[in-house]
């Protein structure tokens, strides 16, 4: 098993996302790349909203490279959320909603950086791309609250609006990568 932490955006989104893809044991929630001196060892959710930890809402992924490809795993990041603004996503703003790659390896790093660069070459973007590529520190995982939201709040208001059309997306333009059950 590999392990790959990204953000992009509200975690409730990307760990809808890549929970649903083959090869993905597991998906949690949380946070990362903020200050240690500022957050202490357990960062709240309330603290990172604040902007004061200086982390972003995360999500830290479990997979199988035998299945999936960490640059399959990158393909999606950048196919279902918006890599051109700074500190937002949709209706989110602030720090801990930046785009961001934590590299695990001197793999992932040199994949991360391929693969921003071919994004940026494709002309799918208008816009530069802002997504930070940094070595991968710690994660702290979300309160339970947190994990799964999208799977049991399908109704709520955010997961209609926000999140399906991410789903939408995901199923349209990965559908050979998405597991037929995804409740796992």
């Amino acid at each position: 098993m590999e392990t790959a932490t990204l953000g992009g955006g509200c975690f409730w989104c990307t760990e809808a996302i890549f929970k649903r893809l083959k090869g993905v044991t597991s998906v949690v929630s949380g946070y990362a790349g903020g200050n240690p001196s500022a957050d202490g060892e357990n960062p709240s959710y309330e603290k990172v909203s604040e902007g004061s930890t200086e982390h972003a809402e995360s999500i830290q992924i479990q997979f199988d490279p035998r299945v999936l490809s960490y640059e399959k795993i990158l393909e999606v990041f950048w196919a279902t959320h918006d890599p051109t603004t700074l500190n937002r996503q949709g209706p989110d703003e602030g720090t801990q909603y930046r785009s961001v790659i934590f590299y695990h390896s001197n793999s992932q790093k040199e994949e991360a950086l391929r693969s921003k660069e071919k994004m940026e070459k494709t002309g799918k973007f208008k816009d530069k791309i802002v997504t930070q590529i940094v070595p991968f520190d710690k994660f702290y995982k979300a309160d339970d609250y947190h994990q799964n939201f999208y799977d049991k709040n399908k109704s709520s208001p955010y997961c209609q609006i926000v999140i399906n059309p991410k789903i939408q997306k995901l199923l349209e333009e990965f559908k050979k990568d998405v597991k037929e059950d995804t409740n796992n």
